[in-house]
């Protein structure tokens, strides 16, 4: 009998170590194109999009009938049913992972951002970040069937495994939400270090949720058996969402840090540690680990695609190009009929972006901008930092002497916006506080 358990059990642990499957599936909510981007891990390719939507700007007609802003993700326990909500439509689309094709839709409250199943996988809860309260979806009917009011904002949820408590962190209120799962009631609320967060993750052995702060740069864990909060990390400008890997017999978190364009790994023992800054394209955004811990997969947001991170040498092996501002990602296991199977996908709706860093001309300044094809017009995104706060800032392309956008900088000296126009910009983009000299510029790549 103990040979026959220690064979069961090393079988258990070649299935949990084994390659990525040609059955296994990496998605993306692409938030300008309106997509869901769907890669194999096993081949490091794109095998197209799911398109639920027009690209911007194509989206303005009062008869427009897509989604806006595909953004969050989430899936059921089966990896059977994709979730994917847009905040722009208000909207949770239901997608069959074995013929890409939707199932259900369900319009809920203003701005939802994120959603998962329950454990059980009975019910989809879905945060309404525009208001202040999860909505409670029947996955069958694509009905809501309740609310559950929470404080303004909330972020996202998700679920302990053992199916009693769901934590939900906000965008809106320094505060995590603990619910009882069954009553659909909040039992206790954890203070934490800031209003906005928009990830939260378990640790692989549920012990802990570590959540993301965008806005200060930090990552709060908190233990799931006190539910208190046992530490804050210092993450660094613009972190976005983490993910967790068993590597060499340590879990390690893989936290994305957009204003970097880094991805930091951290030891996640009691004192958190730093143990390696991996160089990543344009603000990495959304990230998920391969079910055999060999791999985590980064979207970039600012790059319109993917990369894939070598856990054990920690260095990235692959980059694959896939939607515009893809957000959340997302890696389902045996998903597939077959390797290479594109049932109800379309090839790759947009172009590859341009990418360009500011440089400061003085001592205050940063920021970089985004170009994208968007056929026979151009949009040039704009994201300004540590500039002078509640000033309008200037955006200038090229030649042109009129500025192509303005922007008021928020109280932290922060901006951002889009600007479209007809043609490909050239030349120079120089940012110039309002009536007074430049502080930003960059040449434009050809």
């Amino acid at each position: 009998m103990k040979s026959l358990a220690l064979a069961a059990g090393a079988l258990l642990c070649a299935q949990a170590f084994a390659a990525p499957s040609p059955l296994d599936r990496v998605y993306t909510a692409d938030q300008n194109t309106n997509t869901v981007s769907v890669f194999s891990p096993a081949t490091n390719t794109l095998l197209g999009q799911i398109k639920l939507g027009n690209a911007r700007p194509d989206v303005l007609s009062p008869l427009y009938r897509g989604e806006t802003n595909v953004h969050g993700l989430g899936f059921s326990p089966d990896h059977k049913t994709l979730i994917v909500i847009s905040n722009g439509s208000n909207s949770v689309t239901f997608i069959d992972t074995a013929t890409n094709k939707v199932k259900g839709k369900t319009y809920i409250g203003r701005s939802p951002h994120e959603g998962f199943f329950t454990a059980d996988g009975k019910e989809v809860w879905v945060v309404v970040r525009g208001e202040d309260y999860i909505s409670v979806i029947d996955p069958v009917t694509f009905k809501e069937t309740r609310r559950i009011q929470t404080d303004l904002g909330p972020g996202m949820v998700q679920f302990h495994p053992n199916g009693k408590l769901a934590f939900a962190v906000s965008s809106f209120t320094p505060t995590v939400d603990i619910i009882e799962v069954a009553s659909h009631t909040i039992i206790k609320r954890i203070d934490v270090v800031s209003p906005f967060s928009p990830f939260l993750q378990f640790t692989p052995d549920y012990s802990e949720i570590w959540m993301t702060h965008k806005d200060v740069g930090k990552v709060t864990r908190i233990s799931t058996s006190t539910l208190e909060v046992t530490g804050v990390i210092d993450t660094g400008f613009i972190t976005n969402h983490l993910a967790f890997a068993r590597v060499g017999g340590e879990v390690r978190a893989y936290v994305t840090v957009g204003g970097e364009n880094a991805v930091k790994v951290y030891s996640t023992g009691k004192e958190a540690k730093l143990l390696a800054t991996i160089a990543t394209g344009a603000l990495p955004h959304g990230a998920w680990t391969s079910d055999d811990n060999t791999r985590v997969y980064v979207g970039l947001e600012n790059g319109d695609g993917v990369q894939v991170i070598d856990t054990a040498t920690n260095k990235i092996v692959a980059t694959m190009g896939g939607g515009q501002a893809p957000q959340a990602l997302v890696y389902l296991s045996n998903v597939a009929p077959s390797a290479d199977d594109r049932s109800n996908l379309v090839p790759r709706v947009n172009q590859d972006s341009r990418n360009v860093q500011l440089k400061p001309l003085g001592k205050e300044g940063k920021g970089f901008v985004v170009l994208r094809s968007l056929g026979v017009v151009e949009a040039i995104e704009a994201f300004l930092y540590k500039l002078k706060p509640d000033t309008v800032y200037d955006v200038y392309a090229g030649s042109h002497a009129a500025p192509v956008g303005s922007f008021r900088t928020n109280a932290m000296g922060m901006a951002n916006g889009t600007m479209i126009g007809p043609g490909q910009a050239a030349g120079a983009i120089t940012v110039k506080e309002s009536g007074g000299a430049a502080v930003l510029t960059s040449q434009l790549p050809e």
